[in-house]
């Protein structure tokens, strides 16, 4: 008890100077506390939202204020005390970065559609063809070159394509057709092709060496700045974009004629050379209007198709249908036609395309015979030597008994009755 009360005896200086000041600040007015507010929060309003600037020279330099190339460096800028405001620089790198990477990504889906053989001292791709042009099972080399591409899964082959094969051999027994794919360059692609080979025909599908294809032309340059990601393939697909250059390089590289697996040979091209066919004709002017490439019958290093490969390196848009195809094709042989060096024949629409992809669908049909339907099938039979079935529009087609395109399956097949 008398310990207790010592400590409260010590105590009370304390509080007596506690309720001292507490009855000073009571008796305070409310309008000294409502002024000291004031002055706390001007204070805080002003260091937060200022800039504070060095006094420096270059504040009186007004082409210093305009140079946005130096401006994230500048020591106008206080990044400390503008935490809000982004890096455009770094901003903009890194979405570039998303973009490329990607770019880089289409890139490779788009390169494993069409396989392309391991870099190797001597190309398979070379050896194998050389052996199939320069033998065969009785004997003779391959004088007669055809080639052609697939750049779809093997589901997708069917029954036209097997046709355009047939009326390719009906036409030329003697003829050596390669068919450039990765899909069909396998164990089901040689059961499917097997039924040519029993019979005789000379059939390879191999798949695609690009290295060895596109080496020494600008191709080679092209298709490595593709596989590194600096090439937008667009929104076209990049295997149609790759099969529009493959035949540009392949008769580049060894002569021959190039066809579209939706194309039905008619008759012999045996007499035709460094020969286009003209998709639409100007009757006005005489003259064509579009060219096409589903055909393409050139000699070995023809300078028109360095400038056909040329055109494709330089002026490439994966995002323009026809712009690295028929387009492609037309805008060259509009530029160098009538200039020497260049010897090639472009032929009428009647040769390989009499019907354009919006009239396909009428022969298809069996309808009672119209007087366009007779002309057309005596314009085919006279002066065509194939017909573009336009798959890109005529796929879904079903070629009706009696059609136009049923009379001329039945004419050029071959297995027709096995």
């Amino acid at each position: 008890m008398l310990h207790q009360m010592e400590q409260n005896a010590k105590l009370f200086p304390f509080f007596h100077l506690k309720r001292s000041m507490l009855s000073l600040l009571f008796s305070l007015p409310t309008s000294f506390f409502a002024f000291l507010l004031l002055l706390l929060l001007s204070y805080n309003a002003f260091t937060v939202f200022s800039l504070h600037l060095p006094k420096s020279p270059l504040l009186r330099s007004a082409p210093t204020l305009f140079n946005l190339s130096s401006s994230a460096n500048s020591p106008l800028f206080n990044n400390s005390l503008l935490p809000l405001l982004p890096n455009t620089t770094t901003t903009q790198s890194l979405s570039l970065s998303i973009q490329r990477a990607k770019r880089v990504k289409k890139h490779k889906r788009g390169l494993r559609s069409v396989r392309s053989e391991p870099r190797s001292p001597v190309s398979l791709f070379h050896s194998r063809l050389k052996t199939f042009f320069n033998t065969s099972s009785s004997s003779s080399p391959c004088r007669v070159r055809f080639f052609m591409t697939w750049i779809s899964p093997l589901k997708a082959f069917g029954e036209r394509e097997l046709i355009s094969i047939e009326s390719l051999f009906k036409s030329h027994p003697e003829a050596c057709l390669v068919i450039v794919s990765k899909s069909l360059d396998s164990h089901t692609g040689t059961r499917i092709l097997k039924p040519f080979a029993s019979n005789g025909f000379r059939v390879m599908a191999i798949a695609p060496d690009f290295g060895y294809i596109f080496k020494n032309t600008h191709a080679e340059l092209w298709f490595n700045r593709l596989k590194e990601g600096n090439v937008n393939p667009g929104e076209v697909s990049l295997g149609q974009n790759l099969s529009n250059l493959l035949r540009l390089a392949l008769l580049y590289k060894f002569g021959g004629t190039y066809i579209d697996l939706d194309v039905i040979v008619l008759k012999s091209f045996s007499k035709l050379r460094n020969t286009i066919g003209a998709q639409n004709f100007d009757v006005k002017t005489g003259k064509w209007s579009r060219l096409n490439n589903a055909v393409l019958i050139f000699d070995k290093k023809h300078p028109l198709l360095f400038k056909f490969i040329e055109e494709f390196a330089l002026t490439f848009d994966g995002n323009k249908w026809g712009h690295n195809g028929p387009y492609l094709i037309s805008r060259v042989v509009s530029r160098v036609n009538g200039k020497p060096g260049f010897n090639f024949t472009v032929l009428p629409p009647s040769a390989f395309y009499p019907v354009d992809w919006r009239g396909i669908g009428g022969l298809f049909r069996d309808e009672i015979p119209s007087k366009w339907l007779v002309n057309k099938m005596e314009q085919i039979r006279k002066e065509s030597f194939a017909v573009h079935l336009w798959n890109r529009h005529s796929r879904k087609l079903k070629v009706v008994k009696g059609s136009i395109v049923d009379s001329i399956i039945s004419a050029c097949c071959i297995f027709c009755n096995t």
